[in-house]
């Protein structure tokens, strides 16, 4: 009896969509239709595999009318939104636009006496894990620089958002993209481990906890097949005294509840100068309270559900256990339409502290702790003090203070005066227990192909 992968919907409870796993003997032969597919696709030149996948995501565009609610049922993100085509395309089109430029030999030299240069072949077929919160762009990141780059790819969605590979599977493949190049596969967690050991990808990118980070490497121990991964967060602000508290507090907050809170870069903790600490809490209680938490479906919602009861569980947890610790709720819940299951007030926390998990561990989730600092070194050790290292969020007038303290902070990617954005120019990547991603940018290509050298001497 085949296994069953169901998207539960946080708008009401119901299953919203369901599909049937694959036995490891049916994607087994997906996978040799990828391989086989691969090969001639490999073959085009990289202009003609630029315009089928840009092609593919046009068509994802052409759905966005429907994208856009089923998204609200599947993962509870607000239709006012719009969905995330935006993002989705911007990071496409950049990819596509230095393909050229990346994939193209690196010549040595071209002498009368010798050719020596570096080629980049694409691994052959690439699996991509990606995660329910941001399902579309996150999937972009490695989908489209894998296929540009002449690579098969193999997308498995969370089960959150089972309707989104399908989605992009069909896109591309009207697109052009030939159908066994570009798959959407259901697998549940024993299979995806036994294709992975059985070497049956070049590739594999996993986006989403560090437990699934962990059994990604476990199943890839000794098959040499290279992984990437984007783990979890704990993503810091620090608000210094010489910044622009008002547009701090407005970015921060929206960074920190947007998504439900629900975002790999959203800020989870944030330290703020002593001298701006009042205001800027003051503010940012204001702002909080001014969300609208319901359904995601009504166009006057700002804040919808939880993507599923039991992640608004963990947060609910982790805010009780900080408040039994000594710490300030300051939003008071019963304002909201909290419904104790998915639906889940904001909160905003202060006398804080490292011993409480809301500042250890990750949240995921519309609640933020609040800490007052009385220097950058104060800053630092506190942001430091962390077993991720996604982002970090500086506030300062003063450019080169934010590189000074920036050059000292462990993480993946600084940010100064804003917060929450995914640069499509810049490597996406992490440290610690985040991960050792390379998405995007141009070291992205360098990951999804590997280097082959030629040494030609004249005869």
């Amino acid at each position: 009896m085949p296994s069953v992968i169901r998207c539960i919907s946080p708008v009401d409870g119901s299953v919203y969509a369901e599909r049937p796993a694959l036995s490891f003997n049916e994607a087994a032969v997906v996978v040799t239709r990828a391989r086989t597919a691969q090969r001639d696709w490999a073959a085009r030149p990289v202009a003609e595999r630029v315009a089928l996948v840009m092609a593919g995501v046009a068509a994802v565009g052409a759905m966005n009318d429907e994208i856009v609610p089923e998204l609200a049922w599947q993962m509870g993100r607000p239709v006012r939104y719009g969905g995330e085509f935006g993002g989705f395309e911007e990071r496409a089109k950049y990819m596509a636009s230095i393909a050229e430029r990346e994939l193209a030999p690196i010549v040595i030299e071209a002498s009368p006496y010798f050719e020596r240069r570096i080629d980049r072949l694409p691994h052959g077929v690439v699996l991509v894990v990606a995660p329910w919160n941001y399902p579309y762009m996150t999937a972009i990141n490695t989908v489209a620089p894998a296929l540009i780059a002449g690579n098969a790819v193999l997308l498995k969605h969370a089960s959150q958002t089972l309707l989104v590979g399908e989605r992009m599977a069909r896109a591309f493949a009207s697109a052009g993209v030939p159908e066994d190049v570009f798959q959407n596969i259901f697998l549940d967690h024993t299979t995806t481990a036994g294709l992975i050991s059985s070497s049956a990808f070049g590739f594999v990118n996993f986006t989403g906890s560090v437990a699934g980070g962990r059994a990604m490497e476990q199943a890839a121990a000794g098959t040499f097949t290279s992984v990437s991964t984007e783990l979890g967060g704990k993503d810091p602000a620090y608000v210094m005294e010489d910044a622009d508290v008002a547009a701090a507090a407005e970015t921060l907050i929206d960074g920190a509840m947007f998504n439900s809170g629900q975002c790999c870069c959203g800020i989870e903790r944030i330290y703020v100068h002593e001298r701006h600490f009042s205001d800027f809490v003051d503010r940012a209680v204001g702002l909080a309270e001014a969300y609208r938490l319901g359904n995601p479906l009504d166009p006057e919602t700002t804040l919808g559900p939880m993507a599923h009861a039991r992640f608004a569980k963990e947060v609910r947890a982790q805010v009780a256990e900080a408040v039994a610790d000594g710490a300030t709720p300051l939003i008071d819940a019963k304002k909201f339409s909290d419904d104790g299951g998915a639906y889940l007030a904001p909160q905003i926390l202060t006398g804080v502290t490292h011993d409480m998990r809301i500042m250890t561990d990750e949240t995921f989730g519309p609640a933020v702790g609040i800490m007052k600092v009385s220097s950058d070194d104060e800053a630092i050790a506190l942001m430091n003090d962390s077993a991720y290292g996604l982002t970090a969020s500086l506030w300062t007038a003063d450019r080169q203070r934010a590189n000074s303290v920036g050059a000292r902070i462990e993480t993946g990617t600084v940010f100064a005066n804003r917060c929450d954005y995914l640069d499509p120019a810049l490597c996406w990547t992490g440290c610690k227990d985040t991960g050792r991603g390379t998405g995007l940018s141009q070291l992205a290509f360098g990951a999804l192909t590997r280097p082959k050298s030629y040494h030609l001497k004249k005869g």
